[in-house]
């Protein structure tokens, strides 16, 4: 293969077909070394920005923590909504951590030394996305229930402060649908009533055989409803030593009991289903703008804290004006 002399590279040979200039630069290698420098990442400072803003979000969570149960009165009536407490406790969280944010950026902005506002705010975003990763794993944790026992102090305020955000969540999902903890099994109340009219010589085996026999009748297939129906009357009439016709009128009823009662309760599980979904999906939207605000605060609070240049003066080199 042919090759070229390049001068830039010394006595090297580059291929004949690459067509590329060398690469140059117009300022001198120690320039180019203090730009690296510059804008090299400062590691440790972005680990004290993320400790301080964890830190800090602690505290202010755990002071709002205690202003909430201050208005908490279990014997009087002063006791604002759940719905209530969980909006405001939602609301506390996104500003405590736009507030840590902001106050963890700026450490890690100033921490960094860089004289460059642009460098010191990435920073500061830094700082805030370990900071992010560090709290939703410990949410993460806490709600899978693998962090029982914290091993540390910091661990286990922020799994509290995760199970805090979790009830709140789920305050708020029972509020807006307060029907999901009485869904039960629809026929339930039947069989209850069945077993209290049995007698006989053996009455745990009549029970059964009438509880067998209603379930199927409730539950079974149309085209073999009026087969089912009748079975289901014969064993009610001896397990409560009723006429058959009495005991395939209260069939009757009890199927009709059935089909009302399992139309509200699939009623009530789709308003309890569609609640939590709304729920969820608010809180998603609430939470990417919170992470937005607080990636926004990290950084124009990393800028700020951009440090001034040191300038070792000289004899006779006049003085420049500092950066306001």
């Amino acid at each position: 293969m042919a090759t070229i002399s390049d001068p830039a590279r010394g006595s090297g040979a580059r291929p004949l077909h690459d067509r590329d200039l060398p690469q140059t630069s117009m300022v001198t290698p120690a320039e180019d070394l203090r730009t690296v420098a510059l804008n090299q990442i400062s590691w440790g400072a972005v680990f004290a920005g993320a400790t301080a803003a964890l830190v800090l979000q602690v505290i202010l969570n755990m002071l709002g923590l205690g202003i909430g149960l201050s208005t908490v009165d279990p014997a009087g009536d002063g006791t604002p909504a759940a719905s209530s407490l969980g909006l405001g406790a939602g609301l506390w969280w996104v500003i405590s951590g736009i507030l840590a944010s902001a106050a963890g950026g700026y450490l890690a902005g100033r921490l960094s030394g860089k004289p460059s506002n642009s460098t010191a705010g990435y920073h500061g975003l830094i700082s805030w996305a370990v900071a992010t990763l560090v709290i939703f794993y410990m949410l993460s944790s806490a709600v899978s229930g693998l962090a029982g026992v914290p091993s540390t102090t910091a661990s286990g305020a922020v799994g509290g402060l995760g199970k805090a955000a979790g009830g709140s969540i789920q305050t708020v999902a029972q509020t807006a649908a307060p029907s999901v903890g009485r869904i039960s099994d629809p026929f339930s109340s039947i069989e209850n009533q069945v077993r209290s009219g049995a007698n006989g010589q053996d009455p745990a085996a009549l029970k059964d055989a009438a509880v067998s026999a209603m379930r199927a009748a409730v539950t079974g297939d149309d085209a073999q409803q009026a087969q089912v129906s009748e079975k289901a009357a014969q064993a009610l009439a001896k397990a409560q030593n009723i006429p058959v016709e009495q005991a395939r009128t209260q069939v009757q009823q009890y199927t009709q009991q059935f089909k009302e009662t399992t139309a509200k309760a699939k009623e009530q599980a789709k308003q309890a289903a569609d609640a939590t979904a709304r729920t969820a999906s608010q809180a998603a939207l609430y939470g990417a703008l919170a992470l937005i605000l607080g990636a926004l605060a990290a950084y124009f609070a990393g800028r700020t804290a951009a440090v001034d240049p040191t300038v070792t003066l000289t004899a006779g080199m006049p003085v420049g004006q500092r950066r306001a």
